[in-house]
């Protein structure tokens, strides 16, 4: 940020007083530009004993494989975005969600959140950011070309939690090695 959106002054990065953090600070109108991480928000959705699945047909990772999920917009709640990512992506509706993962990022800012949801029916097309949608059966993940380490960590706990039928609402992160 080299700009003030209220003024159009200088930015500064430095710590305001009575603050602890570096932030965009202008230099003429003072205003407090906050940067706080982007949240995602998607679901895995089942149908029998398959998870639902998108080919993602938009980068990053565009051919890679993911659970349906995406920025959240505002004036929606966590469960509304996760619902609209997975119609958006898959055209699939889920009900009987239920919160599952809450999976932190801090060095690329971002805090990835599923809920786990039954598909009604087995319906569901590829959406505008999806190249094809499909039901896998837990050996038939495609594990090499899943396109983020959140939905692989996710889909891992989400098997192992599967073989006890206890679906605790797991929270983890991913650090920068």
């Amino acid at each position: 940020m080299k700009y003030c959106s209220s003024c159009g002054g200088d930015i500064e990065h430095r710590i305001p007083e009575g603050d602890d953090r570096h932030r965009h600070v202008c230099d003429d109108c003072e205003t407090i530009h906050y940067q706080n991480p982007c949240i995602i928000a998607g679901c895995i959705p089942v149908y029998q004993s398959r998870v639902l699945l998108c080919r993602r047909a938009i980068e990053p990772a565009y051919g890679y494989w993911t659970l349906p999920a995406g920025f959240m917009e505002n004036g929606e709640t966590m469960l509304e975005g996760a619902l609209r990512e997975c119609v958006e992506e898959a055209n699939a509706h889920l009900h009987s969600l239920e919160l599952y993962s809450m999976i932190d990022i801090p060095h690329i800012n971002q805090v990835y959140v599923f809920f786990r949801g039954e598909l009604a029916k087995p319906e569901f097309s590829a959406g505008i950011e999806s190249l094809e949608v499909e039901l896998f059966e837990e050996h038939q993940i495609p594990w090499d070309n899943i396109a983020f380490p959140s939905v692989k960590k996710t889909l891992k706990h989400f098997f192992k939690d599967r073989e006890s039928g206890v679906f605790p609402v797991r929270t983890d992160a991913i650090r920068r090695k």
